[in-house]
């Protein structure tokens, strides 16, 4: 039989560690290793235990997530690091991607997506809330759209070179904030081969998620006309 997914529960409200342990320890395939109320403990944690993921809460006292993702990041690449938010913490999601955070939910998210972003995150997949991603690709498009020098837009046209036209279609649906099965439906595509190209775009740019690669498609002007 395959290995559970080891996670680590990180979080400073009590109440909602318990009720993530409770629904994880529904599953046969996901077993919680550890729980941390900070971000130090959750460092440490990582450091002593085999964890597979972690579910970390952007707002903790004393180490705070942003610095724990930054430091997991960097000691421990292969873990992946799924930060639990709220709205209105969309500038601190942005440091977050910079750091290498493989995912972000709402931490009122519907408990059968906290379960598949586990297991996606596990396989590799990046992990986004629609919503989440819209709001973070939105304010960062509005606070840029002034910004795109003409050597940082020569810069993204050619990292994008390396796209074939039908991922590029793929990542301006991405830069929209369209969730692989609307883009499949979009562009006339299998959900798989959508999701193969998803892949291979992320590989292609060296984008750790889906926002990264729309930040990127908009500095390229691939965003532009809607």
């Amino acid at each position: 039989m395959t290995e559970p997914i080891r996670v680590l529960l990180a979080d400073d409200e009590p109440l909602l560690r318990a009720g993530l342990a409770l629904l994880l320890a529904q599953t046969d395939d996901i077993e919680v290793v550890a729980e941390a109320a900070d971000g130090a403990a959750a460092i440490e944690l990582v450091r002593q235990r085999r964890i597979d993921v972690v579910l970390l809460d952007i707002r903790m006292p004393n180490v705070d997530g942003l610095t724990a993702v930054e430091e997991i990041s960097r000691t421990a690449p292969e873990v992946r690091v799924i930060m639990l938010t709220t709205f209105g913490d969309e500038p601190n999601i942005a440091r977050a991607l910079r750091a290498g955070a493989a995912g972000f939910l709402l931490k009122d998210t519907e408990p059968d997506r906290i379960l598949h972003a586990v297991r996606a995150a596990r396989s590799g997949d990046a992990v986004l809330s629609r919503q989440v991603a819209r709001r973070v690709v939105d304010q960062y498009l509005a606070a840029a759209s002034a910004e795109v020098t003409a050597a940082r837009a020569n810069q993204a046209q050619r990292r994008l070179a390396v796209l074939t036209n039908r991922e590029r279609d793929v990542l301006v649906t991405m830069g929209h904030g369209l969730a692989n099965a609307e883009i499949a439906e979009h562009l006339g595509l299998a959900a798989g081969t959508v999701k193969v190209h998803v892949s291979r775009i992320l590989t292609k740019l060296g984008c750790a998620n889906r926002v990264q690669a729309a930040i990127l498609a908009h500095d390229a002007g691939l965003l532009a006309s809607g």
